[in-house]
């Protein structure tokens, strides 16, 4: 790894296990609802990916047992959850510490992809006009997801900082100033 970045936290393993039994439906379904979410709020975000708006990305938490693939059909985003072989036009594996770090600009994708945190296969193009339109959205998982909890949205919140601190993930965007 790149001395020069924090060491990427891991899912722990008593956590991750069990996500093996459970059924990943419901998980596909809230990941395809947030995605909307995401499109509704953040239209550019699609647009920026010109050419490859509509490639498919596997998206591979190496440390929990299913892989996500996120189809932007052109603005109009589906998100289904797997186990095993997922196939895409581009496929980023790595810790979901690393991605999340990576989306709320927390970490340097570059630093990521060229210390092996995060690896490319695939279309590489794709892969990478996807990380610029993350990046040019300045995307905040936290402030979505709050959005979505209607009267949840401040126990949300500190929940979500909870984690944060506990686990070391980056949930949300940090301040200007902070670093990872």
């Amino acid at each position: 790894m790149n001395e020069n970045l924090v060491s990427i936290p891991r899912v722990p393993s008593v956590l991750a296990r069990p996500l093996g039994l459970a059924p990943l439906a419901p998980l596909s379904l809230s990941l395809n609802a947030f995605a909307r979410a995401v499109a509704r709020n953040h239209p550019g975000l699609f647009r920026r990916l010109g050419d490859h708006a509509h490639s498919t990305f596997v998206l591979d938490p190496t440390d929990l047992p299913f892989a996500i693939l996120l189809e932007p059909r052109g603005g109009a985003p589906k998100v289904s959850v797997g186990r095993g072989a997922v196939r895409g036009d581009a496929r980023i594996a790595g810790p979901l510490a690393a991605f999340l770090g990576l989306v709320h600009g927390a970490f340097d994708g570059d630093a990521l992809f060229f210390s092996r945190d995060l690896v490319i296969e695939g279309d590489t193009a794709a892969a990478l006009a996807l990380r610029n339109a993350i990046d040019d959205a300045e995307l905040d998982f936290a402030d979505e997801a709050a959005r979505l909890s209607g009267p949840f949205a401040a126990p949300l919140r500190r929940l979500i900082a909870l984690t944060e601190r506990r686990m070391g993930i980056c949930l949300s965007r940090p301040p200007e100033e902070a670093a990872w």
